[in-house]
């Protein structure tokens, strides 16, 4: 299965690997799923990331951030997008529609009302976390 999953929820399945959203990353690592990402949503993470009162707040670590980068690129997929999209009410949001579409997602995971409210974007469901992560247990994963 192939994955668009928005900055926040890799923000706090990072933060909270024990929360209701920290099984993303557990399956991003196990493999059952391929993440795609773009140069941009990639960076947008890392910026959240490296944000000062994040990792104080959080305790995280310029390791923490490699780490989570690392899995990106070993388990992920990176997306050129093909196309500009403007379809988000949050325009910030366009890009994740972007590399869904650009490159064949399945699905596109965001808690995020902006991007819900489009689902099904082209044919591409945009669900919860919850609900992504309930099929990936339905699909035995890939």
């Amino acid at each position: 299965m192939k994955a668009v999953v928005d900055t926040n929820i890799l923000v706090r399945a990072l933060i909270r690997p024990q929360g209701t959203v920290g099984p993303v990353l557990f399956h991003l690592r196990a493999g059952r799923y391929t993440l795609l990402y773009s140069d941009a949503t990639l960076q947008e993470l890392v910026d959240v990331l490296s944000r000062p009162r994040i990792q104080k707040k959080y305790g995280l670590t310029e390791e923490d951030i490699r780490t989570v980068v690392a899995l990106i690129l070993l388990r992920g997929e990176r997306v050129a997008p093909q196309m500009t999209i403007r379809a988000c009410r949050d325009p910030h949001d366009d890009k994740f529609l972007e590399v869904a579409v650009s490159g064949g997602a399945d699905v596109i995971v965001s808690g995020d009302e902006d991007l819900l409210v489009l689902s099904p974007f082209r044919g591409i469901p945009i669900v919860s976390p919850r609900r992504f992560l309930e099929m990936l247990e339905e699909s035995g994963g890939k």
